[in-house]
């Protein structure tokens, strides 16, 4: 009782410090995003259930001092005016030194001597610093409780002013001022074309990717298309039948459901900039997420078109409804054979983790090839047909192929080298993060694993010496057929930290069910344009005493 006396008391003078008062949470009536209202969270990852407990000790050692503050703060608003800020004043406070700010609705809160106490580890409130915290209570459904509420109010400390309380709109001559809104956690590496990942933090949460933190990469502004009027084009053969399907048509295909990770060919691309420079984005680890994708098989499709298996070399070309200014779409394709084969599952999919396919991915109709590189995925699709040669695009033809070390810029020649399909080996580590502070004792390693053409991965070998010594981490994910491991594995090693040891040279690598492992470093395989990275993954953290 005495310990819990003093938490209480505890609570008490943190409540009661002076603070402007709220009068409200006025989240109904001013958010700024209706998208990402927190009483209707579209998502919940169950990797944080386990910081449960935390909230609801919190919330009943702080609750009674909280509602004798927040009543004292209610009578005070009557007599008092918030200071008003701007969103460009709240986003200037991202960081110990400038304070912690973030918005909740139409509310300013400084949230700085709270992020320590976050019952889910300070790296992920800071995520939201600087701006609102809706898109992540939407994520996290946990925050949904009056408790929750009646701690944030203690922070508060103004709200934002009326012109802040909607989103920006943008030149309506802009080619991407359509383009959909899209989750504030995602580590932008071009806005036009919108090109982002998550955060390492929050890419292993889960072993099914939300769709709003799942990787993003545009070529061309977003399509706005009505699922009404939308046909999708299907090329029939010499002597066949030409179909132009609408959604409905699709719906009447049998339905298949497949989980299917998506790694771009430049996941992983910066760890090459750091050896020489290369032509791209600079895609980190995030490259890359998984989803239960659904819609109709490629291969009954093209079977209702009168398409079969050729002995003769052919490619089923795929164009998307994407187009830059000259009309020019993205395209891509794949060799017949695998999309003619039932077992390679490759989907027109109308369906992502349960919901229409998000405008980011596609909607909504796109291409998924299970086990192949990402490029060859054509979102907004249009125009399917089957031709003698692959597709004549620029991004199948003239990107998305390796070359050796030794070729640059004026001796590169694109026709000598085949176009990237399944990719090779990757892993990955999520937590700790580079250059992280961790403590004394034990450590714990996450990260991700996957191996291309449905090579199942067996092992994650993992080291905290750069790689002298190695543990074999634990494996976690669905258990998926032989040569149709279409999904990566997550990972976790929990190890003791050496006795003494100031720093850690965390390293890991993965090995598949072909007895392919990753090479050790990156100048072997750099390329110029940065594509198929993927070297041993190295992370350097501190170690406190």
């Amino acid at each position: 009782m005495l310990l819990l006396h003093r938490a209480v008391v505890s609570a008490l003078r943190q409540a009661c410090r002076f603070r402007p008062p709220p009068s409200r949470l006025c989240i109904q009536a001013c958010s700024t995003n209706e998208s990402f209202q927190p009483q209707r969270p579209s998502l919940n990852f169950s990797g944080y259930n386990s910081s449960t407990r935390g909230w609801r000790i919190m919330g009943a050692l702080l609750g009674f001092g909280t509602a004798l503050a927040y009543h004292d703060h209610r009578c005070r608003a009557s007599q008092e005016s918030p200071p008003m800020y701007t969103k460009e004043e709240v986003y200037s406070h991202r960081s110990p030194e400038t304070g912690i700010w973030v918005t909740l609705g139409c509310e300013v809160f400084d949230v700085t001597e709270f992020v320590e106490l976050h019952p889910g580890g300070p790296s992920k409130l800071m995520l939201a610093a600087g701006g609102p915290l809706e898109p992540f209570w939407a994520l996290y459904a946990i925050h949904n409780q009056p408790h929750v509420y009646e701690l944030l109010a203690q922070y508060k400390i103004g709200e934002l002013k009326p012109e802040d309380s909607a989103p920006p709109t943008l030149e309506t001559s802009d080619p991407y001022a359509h383009d959909p809104m899209r989750h504030p956690a995602l580590k932008v590496n071009s806005q036009r074309p919108f090109n982002a990942e998550p955060p390492p933090e929050l890419l292993t949460e889960n072993y099914i990717t939300p769709n709003p933190i799942f990787f993003t990469r545009n070529h061309l502004p977003v399509p706005n298309l009505d699922p009404d009027t939308y046909r999708l084009h299907i090329v029939g053969p010499p002597g066949g039948q030409s179909l132009s399907l609408s959604l409905c048509d699709l719906y009447m295909f049998p339905k298949h459901e497949v989980t299917v990770t998506l790694q771009c060919a430049g996941n992983r691309r910066s760890e090459m900039t750091q050896v020489k420079e290369v032509r791209g984005l600079e895609w980190r680890t995030g490259a890359i997420s998984t989803a239960r994708w659904a819609g109709a098989r490629l291969c009954d499709v093209l079977a209702q078109a009168g398409h079969q298996l050729s002995e003769k070399e052919a490619h089923v070309c795929f164009e998307g409804l994407d187009s830059d200014p000259t009309g020019t779409a993205y395209g891509a394709s794949i060799p017949l054979a695998r999309a003619m084969d039932p077992e390679a599952e490759v989907l027109l999919a109308y369906e992502m983790n349960g919901q229409p396919l998000p405008r980011d991915h596609g909607f909504p109709v796109r291409v998924v090839v299970p086990g192949v590189v990402g490029a060859r995925h054509v979102k907004w699709l249009g125009r399917v047909s089957v031709e003698p040669e692959e597709s004549y695009s620029h991004w199948q033809r003239r990107d998305y192929k390796g070359f050796s070390p030794s070729v640059d810029w004026d001796t590169v020649d694109f026709d000598s080298a085949p176009s990237i399909q399944e990719l090779p080996i990757q892993s990955a580590i999520t937590e700790p993060r580079d250059g992280e502070t961790i403590e004394s004792g034990e450590v714990i390693v996450k990260g991700y694993a996957w191996s291309g053409g449905g090579r199942a991965v067996i092992r994650v070998d993992v080291s905290l010496d750069g790689g002298l010594t190695w543990h074999a981490a634990d494996l976690d994910g669905e258990k998926q057929p032989p040569r149709k491991a279409w999904a990566w594995r997550l990972w976790q090693l929990q190890a003791s930290v050496p006795a003494g040891q100031k720093e850690l040279n965390i390293v890991c690598k993965a090995v598949d069910d072909s007895y392919n492992v990753q090479p050790d470093t990156v100048a072997p395989i750099w390329n110029l344009r940065g594509v198929l990275s993927n070297a041993w993954h190295r992370v350097h953290v501190h170690v406190t005493s």
